[in-house]
């Protein structure tokens, strides 16, 4: 038997019925769709409505679309994680409670948080496993509800985000397909431009705070999008170089949708054409750590065995990353 591979054998999704498009956030705040679409590529986003619904609620979902579409039994499932800028709740692991509602009774769980990263992280994560040769089914699902961190007043933000999760599987191959190589990094310093300042540790929730509206997202735009188009290229071209990739040995790059000039311009950097490009943020935004899966979703009839893909992200800490994958199955 050859080396074990980590790859990705089934996808899934959830979207909240919600759509904000651009026409309502226009009686919101000072905008318009035209000045939404031009600096980011949005028209619309989903937004998760009812009353105590969090990030489970879509986690939940997205797997059993998973399960559904894939035959997979939940109890074979042996590792549960959910990458998440939003969990349910401070210390309850909202992958244990994803888990439990699942059926995957028989898999332990950890929630995995870094920002934009967290799914791009997790991927890398959830291969250690199966290539440890220990775990033969590995369940990793990015969900955020990032409506429950927007200032819905704030020009700058509200019209980015919007909810949703994406879950993939990963399981042993060896045929040499699933994850290839891997460049990740951060950058502490980075934090000051693009935070939630409080509701942690740091500044627990007071009177205060909630007044100053600091439990809401602040970035700082033009920083976060100087940074984001550097370093997602240069993390994009190492992994190329690493691996003797030419523009013609790329099939698909998976970019994080948090804007769609940053997408463009790191596709144009390597030289990809612009069918090659995965992009659905026109219809979701930015969903944070459910954008890779999502594409992945969107994309699965197009893409084919052994097809290659790039996947890269970008996020708060900073966080960025690169990771290499050659893709397992034909749809059927």
């Amino acid at each position: 038997m050859g080396q074990i591979s980590a790859a990705i054998t089934a996808v899934g999704k959830y979207l909240p019925d919600y759509v904000l498009t651009n026409t309502e956030l226009e009686t919101m705040v000072d905008t318009t769709d035209e000045w939404i679409l031009t600096r980011t590529g949005i028209k619309e986003r989903r937004i998760l409505k009812g009353k105590g619904r969090g990030s489970s609620y879509m986690a939940i979902r997205a797997a059993k679309d998973l399960l559904k579409k894939s035959n997979v039994d939940p109890k074979e499932i042996e590792l549960v994680i959910v990458a998440t800028a939003t969990p349910d709740m401070q210390a309850a692991s909202t992958a244990a409670y994803t888990a439990t509602e699942i059926g995957a009774t028989n898999a332990f769980t950890f929630d995995l948080i870094s920002a934009c990263s967290s799914f791009l992280y997790a991927m890398s994560t959830a291969a250690k496993y199966i290539e440890s040769g220990r775990y033969k089914k590995v369940l990793l699902i990015g969900s955020d509800k990032n409506s429950s961190m927007i200032d819905y007043t704030d020009r700058a933000t509200c019209i980015i985000f919007g909810d949703a999760a994406g879950a993939v599987l990963f399981e042993p191959n060896s045929e040499g397909f699933g994850l290839q190589d891997e460049v990740l990094q951060t950058d502490g310093a980075g934090r000051a431009f693009l935070q939630v300042p409080a509701g942690g540790s740091q500044l627990p929730p007071t009177m205060e705070t909630v007044k100053k509206g600091q439990h809401f997202v602040y970035q700082d735009g033009r920083t976060v999008f100087k940074h984001a188009v550097s370093r997602m290229a240069e993390v994009t071209e190492k992994i190329l170089e690493r691996n003797n990739l030419s523009k013609e040995g790329i099939n698909w790059l998976a970019a994080h949708q948090a804007n769609k000039r940053i997408i463009v311009a790191t596709g144009n950097r390597i030289g990809l054409k612009e069918s090659q490009v995965m992009l659905n943020i026109e219809k979701y935004g930015n969903t944070t750590s459910a954008t890779l899966p999502l594409l992945l979703n969107d994309y699965e009839k197009e893409i084919k065995k052994g097809d290659t893909i790039i996947f890269t992200a970008f996020g708060g800490g900073f966080s960025w990353g690169a990771i290499y994958l050659t893709w397992a199955y034909n749809t059927k």
